[in-house]
């Protein structure tokens, strides 16, 4: 079979292997749809401390079960499924609290295990093991069931920041995660949703389709936001983006009582940002995190997009062959794509 595999930054290879078999408690799988994230890129560019090359990449997996390890029940060939990234331990005390999201333990498809860059891959037993392996409903594609990875992850930061009814949301970062941020803040019942960008052409691109409430492009951001909200500013502000400039920008458009999701990590050579800690004090403000996503919110995305309450058909833009995933993922970092889903 063919796989993508990273052996250093700048060197991933597709190339042949041998057909993985899956060990007691595995479930086998043919990979139908393994999309890419920004995630990738860096993997590419810089590598990651968690990957020991040379490792099979990609972990927005979707595909079809085909032989079952030793022990496994409740599945069968030819079952369609979508797999978590994120793998909790599951007995921690994190995940005993029912924070499995910042589980100290955490593995991941594509870092510590083989990913989905492959023809087939293999569902560890440790997946199982915290209910990660789901069904995809009747009638939603492979392709879209593979989004439901980032989508879980977009539905961790707007519980966390309390996105819902009535409020004024602003999204920095019109990639393919600003774009479901969009999505999922109004199924959750925002009053409006404004999406910004530096770059016009992707925020173009993006508010095509997610047509947001306004679409910001320019450095005067919190200045439009103000003027969007009659001075009142944004209740929630999620910063999609990998920028400081962002974060400091959010705390500064906050309603009182708003709530800014870091969604987005810092480079780790320059994770420090200036905060008015007096801003946040007078106007109560809400600064979160944002870290993946559980089992669970994998489940609940699944059901979000076969149910259309969030689409994302329209989001992807590229399907390429595993030959092609060179290409993919220098599309993603070129920012000219939404969402580039790789079809082994």
């Amino acid at each position: 079979m063919k796989v993508a595999r990273f052996y250093s930054p700048g060197d991933i290879r597709v190339e042949d292997a041998p057909e993985p078999s899956p060990g007691p408690g595995d479930v086998k799988i043919r990979v139908r749809n393994c999309s890419t994230c920004g995630t990738d890129v860096k993997i590419s560019k810089f590598g990651h401390h968690h990957i020991r090359p040379p490792r099979v990449m990609g972990h927005e997996i979707a595909g079809e079960v085909v032989e079952l390890g030793e022990g496994v029940t409740g599945w069968q060939p030819g079952d369609r499924v979508q797999v978590i990234a994120a793998i909790p331990d599951g007995t921690c005390e994190e995940c005993r609290r029912g924070r499995m999201t910042v589980c100290p333990n955490q593995e991941s498809m594509g870092y510590h295990y083989d990913g989905g860059f492959a023809e087939y891959t293999i569902v560890p037993a440790k997946v199982l093991a915290v209910d990660g392996l789901n069904r995809i409903p009747g009638g939603l594609g492979f392709a879209e069931a593979s989004v439901a990875e980032p989508l879980a992850c977009v539905l961790n930061g707007q519980e966390l920041a309390r996105i819902g009814k009535g409020d004024d949301v602003v999204i920095i970062g019109a990639g393919p995660i600003g774009c479901l941020h969009v999505r999922l803040a109004r199924a959750r019942g925002a009053a409006r949703v404004f999406l910004a960008d530096l770059n016009p052409d992707r925020l173009a691109m993006s508010a095509e389709r997610v047509r947001p409430d306004a679409a910001i492009h320019g450095t005067d951001l919190i200045d439009q936001v103000l003027k969007l909200t009659d001075g009142r500013g944004a209740d929630a502000i999620v910063t999609a983006a990998a920028s400081g400039a962002a974060q400091e920008a959010a705390l500064q458009m906050a309603a009182r009582q708003g709530r800014v999701s870091f969604f987005g990590g810092l480079p780790k050579d320059n994770p420090v940002i200036a905060c008015d800690s007096n801003l946040v004090h007078y106007r109560e403000l809400t600064i979160v995190g944002a870290n993946g996503s559980s089992p669970d919110h994998n489940k609940r995305a699944l059901e979000l997009i076969a149910s259309d309450a969030v689409p994302v058909a329209d989001l992807i833009t590229h399907r390429l062959p595993l030959d092609d995933v060179l290409d993919g993922i220098a599309t993603v970092a070129a920012g000219t794509a939404i969402k580039v889903t790789i079809e082994p």
